[in-house]
């Protein structure tokens, strides 16, 4: 658990984080879905190499970005 200064609380991981304000580590797998105007779509576990979004193999990054992500 981490925790939110703003809230002063604890935040739970099952929590999304929105990857425009926080991006996590390069090279962890991670959670991820889009949650954005169009509805909640594309949960998988990828991982981030810069700007591109890789399978947890690294052997091919997806044609979109993550709106969020969660451990």
């Amino acid at each position: 658990m981490t925790t939110d200064p703003q809230r002063n609380e604890a935040m739970s991981t099952n929590e999304w984080t929105e990857v425009a304000t926080t991006k996590p580590a390069e090279g962890i797998t991670v959670s991820t879905k889009i949650d954005d105007g169009k509805g909640v779509r594309n949960f998988q576990r990828l991982k981030r190499q810069g700007n591109l979004w890789f399978f947890p193999d690294g052997s091919m990054y997806v044609y979109y970005t993550p709106t969020h992500w969660k451990p």
